[in-house]
């Protein structure tokens, strides 16, 4: 556990950063023990005010310099670089939001600040905006790819802004009450209605939000019917951070972990493995041409690699 200088003047105090060059996992739980709301966790590191420095250094965070926590944070593979930073702010997401409605629709705003909000939720570590943002670019990546991208596109981008809008860490009933989310809030907008510039607003029909609750749901066991276009575009851009890099697929696990921080080592091991085994079953964890030629090969290696580790 590492700590900075208070050198970052916000709200009054000036603040210090708190980061683990080990686990995100020893981060969260040092932070809980030492009174630190989940809040104050961006991303790869606590936001800690002045007044807590000393009683984190008494309590075994190691003070360093700023360059140093710094250096230490990259080399271990925890820090989320700026460009993805960038993308997951409160800000970049709005404004993505917009694209997909007349941007001066109020109630589409009102919802998109509902999602967002629920996005940013102080205990999410992996299923968070970074996560929103990461499949969104994904989705995009293999729509460029397609020379016939289907005409509903946007009803498979809605899905991935719902597919975990809630999530409470229950496998199954987390898609259940966000697909319920996604028809409370998106049913109203199925009339037509007038923008404040007075041109009419991008209409969404009873059908497209049927097809997002069924594409959302569709997320729990990521196995899309053959011929199922727009469910393995989505099912593909939820799981394309299981073919990233290796670096990055661990940054990923160590997220996982601290997210799920109040299950015992035990049993998270067995419900870890139960999901890469799980996975690894599947007659095919892609099913976008795209998507299987770009992630499948660095997938499995990911997943067989992950496994190996927990069972030993």
């Amino acid at each position: 556990m590492l700590i900075d200088p208070p050198a970052w003047p916000a709200h009054g105090t000036l603040w210090s950063h708190l980061v683990s060059d080990t686990s995100l996992h020893e981060l969260r739980t040092f932070a809980r023990a030492a009174g630190l709301p989940d809040r104050g966790l961006d991303l790869d590191h606590y936001d800690v005010p002045a007044g807590r420095h000393e009683d984190l250094v008494a309590a075994g965070a190691t003070p360093v310099d700023g360059g140093t926590l710094a250096r230490r944070l990259a080399s271990s593979g925890l820090r989320v670089p700026g460009r993805e930073r960038r993308g997951a702010t409160r800000a970049a997401l709005t404004a993505r939001w917009a694209t997909l409605r007349a941007p001066a629709d109020a109630a589409w705003g009102h919802i998109g600040a509902e999602l967002v909000e629920r996005w940013s939720e102080p205990h999410r570590v992996y299923h968070g905006r970074l996560h929103l943002a990461a499949s969104l670019d994904a989705l995009d990546a293999l729509l460029a790819e397609r020379t016939d991208a289907p005409s509903s596109a946007r009803v498979a981008r809605l899905a991935l802004w719902f597919h975990d809008a809630v999530h409470d860490g229950e496998a199954g009933r987390d898609e259940e009450r966000s697909a319920a989310l996604a028809r409370e809030l998106l049913t109203p907008l199925t009339a037509p209605g007038a923008t404040a510039s007075g041109t009419t607003a991008a209409r969404l029909t009873c059908d497209d939000v049927a097809e997002v609750e069924r594409l959302v749901l569709l997320t729990a066991t990521h196995d899309p019917a053959p011929g199922d276009v727009l469910g393995a575009l989505v099912s593909d851009a939820d799981l394309a951070v299981l073919g990233d890099s290796p670096a990055r697929y661990a940054r990923y696990v160590h997220q996982v972990r601290a997210e799920y921080g109040h299950v015992p080592d035990d049993a998270f091991r067995t419900g870890r493995g139960a999901v890469l085994e799980a996975l690894l079953a599947l007659p095919t964890l892609f099913r976008t041409p795209t998507a299987r030629a770009r992630w499948a090969a660095p997938a499995a290696a990911n997943l067989a690699s992950e496994l190996s580790r927990l069972t030993r």
